[in-house]
Formats: C-alpha cells, sequence, structure tokens
C-alpha cells in the first residue's frame, strides 16, 4: 500500500507529465504544477529536490513506461511489425484526438524544447526512445528479420511514427497518421 507520500510524488508527477506534454517544458511552471497535482510546495522540494529537472525526467521516464507497456499489449495482440506499428499509431492518434490534439507524443515536446541543452533530460529522452525502438526491433527479429536489419527497420518505424504525431498535432489532422500506417505497411512489406 502506497503512502501519503508515494501518493504526493505521483500526483506531481502526473500533473507534469500532463502539463509538459501540452504546454511544453518552458510553458510548465512548478506553480503550475503544484497545483494541479494538488501538493504542498514543500512536497515538490521534497520528492525532487534537483528541482524542475528531476521532476521533468521522472514525468518523461513514466511516459515513457507507459507507452511501452502499450507497445508490448499491442505486441501480443498483433500478428506482425507492420500490424503493430498500426496498432501503435492508432492508440497514440486516438489519444491525441481525445485531447483536441492538446497532446501527441508524450516526449516529444522535452526532447525538440530541452533536450539539446539539458544533458539529463536528453538521457531520460534518448533511454526512452531507445527502449521503444527496442521493442520494435525484438518484434522484428521475432518476424524473422536479421538483428541488423530489424534494428534499421525500428529506427525507420519510429521515426515514422514520431514524424506523424508531430504533423497530425500541428495540422489537428489525423490524415499524417493515416499516411504513416501505409507507409509502415510499405517499409516492412518490402
Amino acid at each position: 500500500m502506497a503512502g501519503r507520500g508515494d501518493e504526493t510524488r505521483a500526483r506531481l508527477i502526473d500533473a507534469t507529465r500532463a502539463l509538459v506534454e501540452e504546454r511544453g517544458y518552458h510553458g510548465t511552471g512548478l506553480n503550475d504544477v503544484i497545483a494541479a497535482g494538488k501538493a504542498p510546495r514543500g512536497s515538490l522540494y521534497h520528492h525532487f529536490p534537483g528541482g524542475k529537472d528531476e521532476l521533468v525526467a521522472a514525468a518523461v521516464a513514466a511516459s515513457g513506461r507507459e507507452i511501452t507497456e502499450l507497445i508490448a499489449g499491442l505486441a501480443g495482440e498483433a500478428s506482425g511489425t507492420a500490424e503493430l506499428a498500426e496498432a501503435v499509431l492508432d492508440a497514440l492518434a486516438d489519444r491525441m484526438e481525445a485531447s483536441g490534439y492538446a497532446k501527441g507524443c508524450p516526449i516529444a515536446t522535452v526532447a525538440l524544447e530541452a533536450a539539446a541543452g539539458n544533458d539529463a533530460l536528453q538521457r531520460v529522452c534518448a533511454g526512452v526512445y531507445g527502449g521503444w525502438e527496442r521493442a520494435l526491433a525484438d518484434r522484428l527479429v521475432a518476424d524473422g528479420h536479421s538483428p541488423g536489419r530489424a534494428a534499421d527497420l525500428a529506427g525507420s518505424l519510429l521515426a515514422l511514427i514520431e514524424g506523424a504525431l508531430v504533423l497530425a498535432r500541428a495540422q489537428r489532422a489525423r490524415t499524417p497518421v493515416e499516411r504513416a500506417r501505409r507507409s509502415a505497411r510499405a517499409l516492412l512489406e518490402s
């Protein structure tokens, strides 16, 4: 059973996840997180003595785990990597549409905005993306691809998925995701 401290920490992380994904790293202030997380200011610094960067890193890692679990669950249901890529795109696009295009990829905002100038956040973002790429590569190997080819295809699939989400969010339309679905299938069937 989680204690009150664990619950407060989880609320702060959840609030940060939502705010950073919607507003970006620079658009999210600690006062916003405290208010959204319904936590006293002292709790934030108690749980995250490294301040905003430590909190955002924890939020990115939590978001990364959520999508990793999504990929793993969909991989268990998919008949192959093409179907898996389509299912991942559909799930993330559905999530984006449900939020009114306020949400896209939960990692991309931090990766684009802060990772270039912040080594700690860059490492967390790279680790999350690396995990997703490995999950896709593992599925590709299971589908019969060599490890080298699987790594190349997984990197291309991840870039396709991420690009589609960025474009769909910018256009507030699902069209880039639909194009990416067709492209993923064509890439994997070639």
